[in-house]
């Protein structure tokens, strides 16, 4: 996926109320469950329906690492669906997202101002209309670099122009060579 969904996905993980299963039967037991037969767990993951059986009934303890990254990533895609969509809602209603990163800020603004790209490390509470944006980009299927770019507009908008109270004159925010970033609501 991408370091922005990825941020966004593990901010939202973070109002969850009970913990994700952890054995891999229990989080085989999960994915049946969810969708309502071995068969499509198999097909999701790339293994056998035989596979699966086995794991449902512990006659498999340990799964392989990139299968248990898999099995992981699946069950944390649909763990609390509800709880998942209360924290965007409200993410997007009231309180905004906050956003910490270390990555290379540059800006494009008329002639006679420093807009040289520099590394910068910010902390700033993104307005509730900016997590929608990226929420429902994310939902819509958005790449990274579309992620990105909304992130960067969200930046301009409330790091440098200070929500329309300074730099009128800016044009554009590069944001890139991402160091650090993460979410939080």
């Amino acid at each position: 996926m991408s370091i922005i969904g990825d941020g966004l996905d593990a901010a939202v993980q973070k109002a969850f109320t009970r913990p994700a299963p952890k054995s891999a039967g229990a989080q085989m037991r999960y994915l049946v469950k969810q969708l309502k037969g071995t068969k499509a767990v198999a097909q999701m993951l790339r293994i056998s329906q035989r596979t699966v059986e086995r794991y449902v009934k512990d006659q498999i303890k340990k799964p392989r690492p990139d299968l248990a990254a898999r099995i992981e990533t699946e069950v944390k895609k649909r763990w609390q669906p509800q709880i998942r969509a209360k924290a965007k809602e409200k993410a997007a209603r009231t309180g905004g997202i906050v956003i910490d990163t270390r990555a290379r800020l540059g800006y494009t603004a008329p002639i006679g101002s420093t807009d040289q790209d520099r590394i910068r490390h910010l902390t700033v509470a993104l307005p509730p209309h900016h997590a929608a944006r990226l929420f429902e980009a994310q939902e819509a299927g958005a790449n990274d670099a579309q992620l990105q770019e909304i992130a960067a507009e969200a930046l301009k908008e409330t790091y440098f122009q200070d929500g329309g109270r300074r730099a009128g004159s800016l044009e554009e925010v590069r944001f890139t060579d991402i160091e650090h970033l993460e979410f939080d609501l």
